[in-house]
Order: C-alpha cells, then sequence, then structure tokens
C-alpha cells in the first residue's frame, strides 16, 4: 500500500475515496481514530493509501482532478 494524499478534511476525505473508486483504484483510510482521538488540534492527519501497482494512476488521477 502507498499513502497517496493525507488531510483532515472530512468531506475532501469523503470525496477523495470515491474518486480513486469510481477510477476502479481500491482506497483505504488510515488513522481515522487516531485522528478523531487527538480532537480538533489536527496533530494527526487521515491518509488515504491505494495498492501500489495503482499508485501512478492514483496520483495521476487526483492531479487532474486539482486534489495534490
Amino acid at each position: 500500500m502507498r499513502v497517496v494524499i493525507a488531510t483532515n478534511e472530512p468531506v475532501r476525505l469523503s470525496f477523495l475515496r470515491a474518486l480513486l473508486e469510481d477510477a476502479g483504484i481500491a482506497a483505504v483510510l488510515l488513522d481515522r481514530h487516531a485522528s478523531t482521538m487527538d480532537g480538533s488540534i489536527g496533530a494527526v492527519r487521515c491518509r488515504i493509501a491505494v495498492p501500489e501497482e495503482d499508485a501512478p494512476r492514483a496520483l495521476r488521477l487526483l492531479a487532474a482532478a486539482g486534489e495534490l
């Protein structure tokens, strides 16, 4: 798995996962609970990871959407 983006914005996380999954790329959300536990200070960002073989395509897709 390779992390392609990290953010604490819940709406953006949802959009990015949907964007990747609609393109047939399995997207896994990491650190959601750790991010929630730290409260609103933002010390731990949620990360989206994809399979290593899909990472180049995922990064191109995110760049084309203006999300990188």
